[in-house]
């Protein structure tokens, strides 16, 4: 991740020049060697005019290039005055280096069919310079499913994430499902001790009741007939 943020930062305007040449770039080299792999003249119109497209558009790229390796160079010395960390840096370094082995390798490729007389072909070896385009898709091919692979392993690892929130998720709200269970059984335990308490309470009332009434007659009894015997006596 870039550790500058600076929209005005000019390497970053010019690094999205030279990624969208690139990508300019890629299909016009891919159309030379297909179309210089079916060609067997040197007059071959096409072929020139794919030639032409193909060195203007790597002349442009290598332009952009040079201004990119040398916005580089101007902050190696001191990534921090510019307000950049040293891991942007090298981030910065390492896409000119494969940038410029990219174009360099193209370049090469020009080369290998030009002299100082201009276009060349070995018309008895037509499966040769199929090879080479043949060689060049599988490198394409290559590139790409290595492209795949790392969007695929960033996929997975979101996806393994997920799965494992999911999973903590799953985990946490069974113990509380076992807590609430517990917590259930607890209360209905308590309230059957508390029913069985209430109940048996009730019954010692109502008995100390009746005791209590029992002794409030005799006592009532008792001082009738003391009254009863002292009229008589008086």
């Amino acid at each position: 991740m870039m550790s500058s943020t600076n929209e005005e930062d000019p390497f970053l305007q010019v690094q999205a020049d030279v990624l969208t040449q690139l990508r300019a770039t890629r299909p016009l080299f891919t159309s030379y060697l297909r179309i210089r792999s079916l060609t067997t003249t040197t007059s071959s119109p096409e072929l020139a005019s794919a030639r032409t497209d193909l060195e203007s558009s790597l002349s442009a790229l290598a332009d952009d290039l040079a201004d990119l390796v040398e916005s580089v160079q101007a902050v190696q010395s001191d990534p921090y005055k510019y307000g950049l960390e040293i891991e942007e840096v090298s981030r910065r370094q390492r896409l000119c280096e494969e940038v410029g082995g990219e174009v360099e390798d193209m370049k090469e490729e020009l080369s290998k069919s030009t002299n100082k007389n201009g276009v060349i072909f070995d018309a008895a070896d037509p499966e040769g310079r199929e090879d080479n385009y043949a060689e060049f898709e599988q490198q394409q091919q290559v590139h790409m499913m290595a492209e795949q692979d790392t969007q695929l392993d960033s996929v997975f690892h979101t996806v393994g994430n997920l799965r494992q929130q999911a999973s903590d998720m799953g985990r946490e709200l069974e113990e509380q499902a076992e807590i609430l269970d517990t917590t259930d059984v607890l209360a209905d335990r308590v309230g059957g001790r508390l029913g069985t308490g209430m109940k048996k309470m009730g019954e010692v009332v109502r008995r100390n009741e009746d005791g209590l009434s029992s002794c409030c007659i005799g006592v009532l009894i008792f001082v009738l007939i003391l009254l009863l015997v002292l009229v008589l006596v008086l």
